[in-house]
């Protein structure tokens, strides 16, 4: 059977448009499509997301500016951060325009602190006023050149590229690009190979197989270049995320600094666990952190497949104000798990919502929030069980969860029978109440990790433990969180489970909170 041609269909929707119509329509179309998924990082009016040098940045017609004047030299290369997020697999259009020396883009770079606050280093897409290194692949403080624009490279175990092909004449590539004028950069980021393209000319590439050093993610910025005056502009700054190849993406969210020292270290535990499954089982996994609260990124969960929250609870949980969002990646088929305070919000339409989508959470004057030895002897048979031996922890381990409705689709991985001291504080909102008392005395386990199957197919799980900071040295207690978040993530979980080194002091001390001693109490006035 002939099948119809590509406007067959279309004319025969459209009926009376002409096909000059027609074809205006379809281009409108096209350039629409082309830009489908990606979301702006820059509002055009503010420096609201970016960090850099006041000094050096400003607005200016839609645009970031930058800019060094000869009597106010820069003596190293500064950076505008982009400080809302990392970037992994990607696309990202800017356009820019340049007067003057050298400037570049710089993707999934690393800051360099010794240096300098605005100090970064990594792969680079380069351009210039002469045109002369414009479509460049660049490693600022990472290697050097790269690939040379015409050049498709790869780079060795040695770190050392190896020119496999050639693009083009250099001079007829440069065409391309308006000396003075706006042009549009196209950076492609997926796994080892990043493309850079001008105005729609593919001007290098290079796949990184230096293994020890090339980067999967980091650090979107502009650079400002030392040397003689010079000024640069970027607008229409649209990032896309692209889905992982081969590897799972987990994004957690940390929650913002609260209690003492070694206590709800939301940034450090999230960064440790992340840090444990990208340097031990990249093969599987990426993992990236948002500090200090929801995610200003726009972007953050584009390409996910799970969120990972880590947090005080109540109003001051992260996704509190966020309930549509979690219903949307619940429905997009995205994991999500909570850590300690994290499994609790309020009564009523936010417990709903967490328990919608990880099966359970803490209800105030129901459920109890007792520091106590929790001992862990058998296990489920289930993924996160796996590779899990017997221990026993101190930890605020939450219990009498209000779970959904018992279904098979509920399965408990840590249970404990809790000892009597759990119940030595007086009945209150966290603290007790009569059933509790009645199941303690009674001696019935309690569920302090689960996992769930949501009706729509996306997997949860809740993990009341992780008040103690320093308990993440603990073998098993560290095992069964990142099973946990690597099950909801879809990862097929080995029978030995995901196994990490255990931490050493260093890594346990690294991104502690600054924590503020709290005020001595005034000392009371004489009476009179």
């Amino acid at each position: 059977m002939h099948s119809p041609g590509p406007f067959s269909r279309a004319q025969r929707i459209l009926g009376p448009f002409t096909l000059l119509g027609l074809t205006v329509l379809m281009i409108g179309r096209f350039a629409l499509a082309e830009d489908e998924g990606f979301i702006p990082i820059f509002d055009g009016t503010t420096l609201q997301g970016w960090e850099g040098d006041a000094a050096l940045w400003r607005i200016e017609d839609g645009a970031i500016v930058g800019e060094t004047k000869a009597e106010a030299p820069v003596a190293a290369n500064q950076f505008l951060i982009w400080s809302d997020g990392e970037a992994d697999d990607f696309e990202l259009k800017a356009e820019f325009k340049i007067d003057g020396g050298n400037s570049g883009i710089q993707i999934r770079s690393f800051r360099i602190p010794e240096e300098g606050p605005h100090r970064v280093g990594g792969y680079q897409a380069d351009f210039d006023a002469a045109n002369a290194w414009s479509g460049t692949c660049y490693g600022e403080k990472f290697r050097g050149i790269l690939a040379k624009r015409g050049e498709v490279a790869t780079i060795g175990e040695d770190g050392k590229p190896i020119v496999q092909s050639i693009l083009g004449n250099t001079e007829d590539l440069a065409a391309s690009i308006r000396t003075g004028d706006w042009n549009e950069y196209h950076i492609v980021a997926r796994g080892p190979v990043i493309t850079l393209s001008i105005n729609g000319q593919k001007m290098s590439e290079i796949t990184d197989e230096d293994l020890d050093t090339r980067r999967r993610s980091g650090l979107i910025a502009f650079q400002l270049h030392k040397g003689d005056p010079m000024k640069v502009a970027f607008r229409n700054i649209r990032l896309k995320r692209l889905p992982l190849d081969k590897v799972a993406k987990i994004v957690f969210v940390a929650g913002k600094p609260s209690h003492g020292p070694r206590q709800h270290e939301h940034n450090a535990g999230c960064l440790l666990l992340a840090g444990l499954l990208n340097t031990h089982h990249a093969d599987k996994v990426l993992a990236t952190v948002y500090r200090n609260g929801w995610p200003s990124d726009p972007t953050a969960f584009d390409a996910a497949d799970a969120v990972v929250i880590y947090s005080d609870g109540g109003k001051g949980h992260p996704a509190y104000y966020h309930l549509d969002d979690l219903a949307r990646l619940r429905a997009a088929g995205v994991g999500l798990g909570a850590i300690h305070y994290a499994v609790e919000m309020e009564p009523g339409e936010s417990n709903d919502a967490l328990i919608a989508s990880i099966g359970g959470a803490f209800e105030v004057n129901y459920s109890v929030n007792p520091h106590w030895i929790a001992s862990f002897k058998a296990y489920p048979q289930h993924p996160v069980a796996s590779g899990l031996s017997s221990f026993e922890i101190n930890d605020e381990w939450y219990f009498n969860m209000r779970f959904t409705d018992p279904s098979e689709r509920l399965v408990p991985i840590l249970s404990a029978v809790p000892t009597p001291d759990t119940m030595s504080r007086g009945d209150g909102n966290h603290s007790g109440n009569p059933e509790v008392r009645k199941m303690v005395a009674d001696g019935l386990p309690q569920h302090l990790c689960w996992t769930y199957r949501t009706e729509s197919g996306s997997r949860g799980f809740g993990f009341t433990g992780g008040h103690y900071h320093d308990n993440w040295a603990s073998d098993p207690f560290r095992m069964t969180a990142l099973n946990a978040i690597c099950w909801i993530a879809g990862v097929e979980i080995p029978s030995a489970g995901i196994v990490t080194p255990t931490p050493e002091t260093a890594a346990l001390d690294a991104n502690l909170d600054p924590k503020q001693p709290k005020p001595a109490k005034p000392a009371p006035k004489p009476k009179p």
